[in-house]
């Protein structure tokens, strides 16, 4: 497959949904939740219509897994993992933290990863063997290597209202004792490239799906990061638990995480 004809039309689609979520940011009319705290709006529908045909146009032969519409296809080696808008909680209460998530895998490897902050302007994009980038310029995990002079992020899963709290939150005291802060901004595509391109050294989370992550895996790895689950295992989409770092921090954080006895 032409990886740089998949670049382009990633790159194509996700201006296409930006432009679509920037129209709709502060003005959302139809709020609905899947769950308890899992909202979805007009723009996030919107915006995968616009992602899906966009891909198909060019390639309808082609699998989609996307977070409204589900899987559609029939397994073969060309998959596409979308999220029209991550971060819609933000979207949906006027914080202008959110992005459009698009990767592309080949015979289950991530071949391509683009996040888009249609708000900020910023366009993460890394090919697999070819490195990250930031609008066109290549981008980096940070040098830091002690986790006290480390600012780290997380996110909180949906789960935190219907699960026993003790253990995350058990997690975040952890790491916030031990690093030089953490934050918790809504959107986990973000936060995995803002660990690529330095402005975090670490970040976590619990019970994300294969859109969450798929494209911000791809984009860390090619800055120079690690990602693996909470024990120092690979991390595979849609496993459980996630934890990227710029490397030199990683072992630390598995000490924090990988509290025995959770199952």
């Amino acid at each position: 497959m032409d990886l740089d004809k998949i670049k382009r039309i990633a790159i194509r689609a996700a201006y296409r949904a930006g432009k679509i979520l920037n129209g709709h940011f502060g003005h959302v009319k139809q709020l609905a939740k899947k769950g308890v705290i899992d909202l979805v709006t007009e723009a996030d529908l919107e915006a995968e219509q616009s992602i899906i045909a966009t891909i198909r146009d060019v390639f309808p032969n082609h699998d989609i897994l996307a977070e409204e519409s589900g899987n559609s296809g029939k397994g073969g080696p060309n998959l596409w993992i979308i999220d029209p808008l991550d971060g819609t909680t933000n979207f949906a209460h006027n914080l202008p933290i959110y992005a459009v998530s698009i990767a592309y895998a080949q015979n289950d490897t991530i071949m391509l990863g683009l996040v888009f902050n249609p708000n900020r302007g910023e366009l993460f994009l890394a090919t697999r063997g070819q490195g990250a980038s930031l609008n066109g310029q290549p981008i980096h995990v940070s040098s830091t290597c002690k986790l006290n002079d480390s600012l780290l992020v997380t996110g909180f899963p949906y789960t935190i209202t219907t699960r026993d709290p003790r253990l995350t939150l058990a997690r975040f005291e952890r790491c916030l004792k031990s690093s030089q802060g953490v934050r918790r901004l809504g959107s986990a595509a973000l936060d995995l490239c803002w660990v690529a391109c330095g402005r975090f050294e670490g970040f976590w989370e619990e019970n994300l799906k294969p859109w969450d992550t798929a494209a911000g895996l791809c984009i860390v790895e090619e800055a120079g990061g690690k990602v693996t689950n909470y024990e120092g295992h690979p991390y595979n989409i849609g496993d459980w638990q996630i934890l990227a770092t710029n490397s030199h921090v990683h072992r630390e954080m598995v000490g924090l995480l990988d509290i025995k006895g959770e199952r």
